[in-house]
Formats: C-alpha cells, structure tokens, sequence
C-alpha cells in the first residue's frame, strides 16, 4: 500500500505588505520581478508588484466577464486563465502587453510550467499538461496521497522538479511527483495564516525565486505576503537549495 506523504511545518522568515483588495489566483516571480494575477468578475486583472512594499507598478484589467485564475511565466510569455471562460492571455512579460489569446475546454484553477509544458489544476484531483503553442493536451496526471485522490487542487507552483499546489480551502501545500502524481509531502502553513475576515480569503498564491533559493506565499484578500522556508528541505533563508527530498 502506498504510504501517507508526511507533513511539515513551514518557518516565517519575513513578511511583506499585500493589498487586502487582491482576489490572487496566481503568483510568478521571475527574473526579479514579482507578478500577480487577481481574480473575480469586475476585479480581474494582471499585475506588476513590488515586493518590499506591495505597491502596484503596472496593471492590465480584465474585461467583467472574465474571472482571471492562475499565471505562469513561460520564456518571455506570460499565461493567464480564466475559470469558466474558457480563454487564456498571453502577455509579453517583459512590457505586460498583451499578445494574443488561445481557447479550451472546462474549468481552469491554477497554472504552471515545468519549462516545456503548461501545467493546469481545475478544482479535481487531475493535473493536465498542456502544450502551450496549441493548447492542445499532452497528458493528464492524477495526484494521490496514500493511494487516495486528493481533490481540490488549486494555484500551482514548479519547485526543483516538483508541482507544488495549494488545497482549495485548506492550510496545506502539497508537493506532487510530476511522473506518478504521488504526493512527497505536505506543507502545514498554520502558522502563518492572517485573520481574514471573508471565508473565501484562503491560502493561494506561491511564488518560488529560484536564483535567490526564496519561496514566497500569500493568500486571497491577505493584508501581507509572505516568504518563508522549509529547513528539511532546504528551501528559504538563504543559500544554496539542497537536492530534492525522496
């Protein structure tokens, strides 16, 4: 039987101002530059952020009938989804502008690239892998967790060969093997969750700064983002990361 991925606590290394307002389905960090996808109908929209002090540099908002979900960077493309809408944006990252639009079919929650593929979580237990010059799919991937189905995955992040992906409603980061679906282990952020008033105000948005070795983490409508580590697997706080966990 397949065993039970364990859980580890996450450790707060320092926190940044976050705009309450932000509904964040998506957190990218790339080339030293922090981007944010924010989401629900009116209030969509594809942001330029500046870490230390949270202001906003460059938006670009959605159209009201569009709910914006996760972002990732591919090359010099940003993609952005849309939940039921069934479209995704592409962006340079460099200037924010847009440049083009590509369609599928169903639900999309989360989004991120192993450097070749787009990855997309839809709120099941799959994670679908998607070629991103035609949006065409590749392969799809279920996540398990002690032979279990482990549902309601939602904004993804790639972490040293790893799809990392926060549980919808929940305080949990699961890392997931992206050849058998098998969950490695679980991050417990208790610890560091703000009290935020609104029930949908929930853990979603992870952001790895792989030359810096920084995970960065924040949540929908949270006062603050933070950046934190995992000392077992020595990601966060500086230094070198160590080889990926078994």
């Amino acid at each position: 039987m397949e065993p039970t991925a364990p859980t580890v606590a996450v450790q707060q290394v320092r926190s940044y101002p976050h705009d309450s307002t932000a509904f964040t389905q998506g957190l990218v960090w790339r080339n030293g530059t922090l981007y944010e996808s924010t989401g629900r109908y009116g209030e969509s929209s594809l942001r330029r952020v500046e870490l230390e002090t949270g202001r906003v540099l460059d938006k670009v908002d959605l159209a009201a009938t569009y709910f914006a979900e996760g972002l990732a960077a591919l090359g010099d493309t940003l993609y952005q989804l849309t939940w039921k809408e069934g479209v995704a944006f592409k962006y340079d990252a460099n200037t924010m502008r847009p440049a083009g639009q590509v369609t599928y079919t169903g639900e999309a929650w989360g989004l991120t690239s192993d450097g070749r593929r787009l990855i997309v979580s839809d709120g099941s237990s799959y994670l679908t892998f998607i070629d991103p010059a035609t949006f065409q799919v590749d392969t799809t991937l279920r996540v398990t967790n002690g032979g279990q189905p482990v549902d309601q995955l939602n904004e993804l992040e790639w972490v040293r060969g790893e799809v990392w992906a926060n549980v919808w409603h929940t305080q949990e980061i699961v890392r997931i093997d992206p050849a058998t679906g098998r969950v490695k282990g679980k991050l417990d952020l208790t610890a560091i969750i703000p009290p935020v008033s609104d029930p949908e105000g929930v853990l979603n948005g992870t952001a790895y700064d792989e030359q810096s070795n920084r995970l960065l983490v924040t949540g929908k409508l949270w006062p603050r983002l933070y950046e934190i580590s995992i000392p077992s697997l020595g990601i966060g706080g500086g230094g070198a990361a160590a080889a990926p966990a078994p």
